[in-house]
């Protein structure tokens, strides 16, 4: 069995010591494909050059917890990039780009800006996009309606049923990943099992939102501790995909693997 995960951040600095070595892991557990998405301009080079070494993907964008670090000039940088690499077969998409409205103090308006300017830029490029969407889905759709883009990825998605059926309407697929194994995480799972399944593409977001057999309580910490998720749990992720729906792994592979393709058609190349 082949996986894709839809969303890692391979080149967070928690991979700096064994990067390596996280990478022959997940290949060792069948991830054959990784989607590296930006955060800022200033890693548009490191996502670009894992990509090509490891024989990955990317996608360039400027997150929303980072607008307030970023120049009104990242996004002309933004739009250099994707101009100067529209002919690379490793780029497939505009992101991670969105509205984050659960960090408190990051300045709402200016991430609205920056969405919908990143939205212009993907549409431009004839992109799909890789959308941040943390209580903010129903102001992702307001800014699709006014700026429509070529479908793509709602990352950790975790809405309303009504909200995840609009974003398949206008061509998305939503991600899973690690929030999906914990069994108090009930919104998610109901969405997991009964979403169509045309819908679904798995995700890690290594290094965060580790599962559950990853995640230790605060208390349980050391200071300054947290767990750190990787591309290989993407297949025991998936396996609690499968039995949410009564899947077969072999069947959830081959699905997830398809409706990433179909989210980001560049991942054909």
């Amino acid at each position: 069995m082949h996986w894709i995960d839809t969303h890692c951040h391979l080149d967070a600095a928690e991979f700096d010591t064994d990067r390596t070595a996280v990478i022959d892991r997940a290949r060792s557990a069948g991830v054959t494909q990784l989607v590296l998405p930006a955060v800022e301009a200033a890693n548009f080079d490191a996502v670009r050059e894992l990509a090509h070494a490891h024989g990955f993907f990317y996608a360039l964008g400027i997150h929303p917890l980072y607008v307030e670090r970023a120049a009104e000039s990242d996004l002309q940088r933004l739009r250099d990039a994707l101009h100067a690499h529209r002919a690379d077969p490793r780029l497939v998409a505009v992101g991670e780009i969105g509205i984050d409205l659960f960090v408190p103090g990051i300045d709402g308006e200016l991430q609205q800006r920056f969405y919908a300017a990143q939205l212009a830029l993907a549409k431009e490029a004839g992109l799909p996009v890789i959308l941040h969407v943390r209580r903010s889905a129903d102001a992702l759709l307001a800014g699709l309606r006014r700026t429509p883009v070529r479908g793509g990825i709602a990352h950790a998605f975790n809405g309303s049923t009504q909200q995840a059926l609009m974003f398949v309407e206008r061509g998305f697929k939503l991600g899973f990943g690690g929030a999906m194994c914990f069994e108090r995480a009930l919104q998610i799972r109901r969405l997991a099992a009964s979403l169509p399944g045309e819908a679904i593409v798995l995700e890690t977001d290594a290094p965060d939102i580790p599962p559950p057999w990853l995640y230790r309580p605060a208390a349980q910490r050391e200071p300054g501790e947290r767990a750190r998720n990787e591309p290989a749990q993407l297949p025991r992720i998936a396996a609690t995909l499968a039995e949410l729906r009564g899947w077969t792994l072999a069947h959830t592979a081959a699905a997830t693997a398809a409706n990433a393709m179909a989210a980001l058609p560049g991942l054909r190349a």
